[in-house]
């Protein structure tokens, strides 16, 4: 029986189609950590707000769907913790837990603990279902996000809403399509292959 084969059995996420191993999991926890380093340093500044426009998102929700809710969250841990101790990766070069964006790094931990859950029931393998997760996983990013920005800055939450949600909303749209056409095909292929 081939390893795509087994691995396309319901509750298998795009991470199982790789032969299982122990180095399989730490490769894949310290390569998700450090995606989502990389794709922090993709970032924009908003005018007025104190939180870029970064690809960590896109990373942190991609590595959750992709590996897992205990393999993606494993992999937020470590980008969080290494950030914490003065690692340079969280957006734009910063580290430490002090800044007014920390909240959306513990938003997406627990985010990619989420989508990874979901993902697990088949919810990164139809277009629409990929969209729902991306939302879903956006909008928890958010909820963590923005209390933590209102008690940082000491914001309204109107204000934190207005410089820590609308600007992002654009940008979260467009990497939910990107999510939306890869992860579907990505499935698609590998159903091809086994």
């Amino acid at each position: 029986m081939s390893t795509a084969s087994v691995s396309l059995r319901p509750g298998a996420v795009l991470a199982d189609l790789l032969p299982a191993s122990r180095v399989r999991d730490i490769a894949l926890v310290v390569g998700g950590a450090a995606l989502t380093g990389l794709a922090a340093q993709i970032a924009v500044p908003v005018p007025g707000s104190p939180v870029p426009v970064t690809g960590q998102t896109f990373a942190a929700l991609l590595v959750g769907t992709a590996f897992g809710a205990r393999r993606g969250f494993l992999s937020l841990a470590l980008y969080t913790l290494v950030g914490m101790a003065g690692v340079p990766w969280f957006a734009g070069g910063t580290s430490g837990a002090g800044g007014a964006s920390f909240g959306y790094v513990l938003g997406m931990l627990l985010a990619a603990t989420v989508v990874g859950a979901l993902a697990r029931r088949g919810g990164d393998r139809s277009v629409l279902r990929t969209a729902g997760l991306m939302v879903l996983g956006s909008a928890v990013i958010y909820a963590v996000g923005v209390p933590y920005l209102m008690a940082a800055t000491g914001m309204s939450l109107g204000v934190a809403v207005a410089k820590g949600v609308v600007p992002f909303l654009i940008g979260d749209a467009l990497k939910a399509a990107l999510a939306m056409g890869a992860l579907p095909a990505a499935w698609k292929l590998a159903g091809r292959r086994g």
